[in-house]
């Protein structure tokens, strides 16, 4: 069983920083997709930025040019470097890794959250 443990989250001001962190507890042997996901009280969640491959990415229209994901392949481990935070990416955050194991399908596997907050 693979657990994803998300750091990072807190609240923050306006303009400031966060560095989103998930990390797999077990090595994922592979894995096509990284990502990030938020959820706004209210809100359906949505995905925010994604990485496949180690190389390709893509980000929702909203936070382009703010924030930026990246991996580390040997930690199994994805962040997310959010810059300028506004209000309205407060939300909760959730990694999420599609892998998988030798003679077993693809799974999505998920972080149990972490609470971002953007308030002065």
């Amino acid at each position: 069983q693979v657990q994803l443990v998300e750091s990072g989250g807190g609240l923050v001001q306006p303009g400031g920083s966060l560095r989103l962190s998930c990390a797999a507890s077990r090595n994922i042997p592979r894995i096509n997709t990284m990502g990030w996901y938020r959820q706004a009280p209210g809100k359906e969640r949505e995905l925010v930025a994604s990485i496949t491959n180690g190389v390709r990415t893509m980000y929702a229209d909203s936070v382009k040019g703010r924030f930026t994901i990246s991996r580390d392949s040997a930690k199994n481990t994805v962040y997310l470097q959010m810059n300028n935070l506004r209000p309205e990416d407060t939300a909760a955050y959730y990694c999420n890794i599609n892998g998988s194991f030798p003679l077993t399908n693809w799974a999505a596997y998920w972080g149990q959250g972490t609470q971002v907050t953007v308030s002065s």
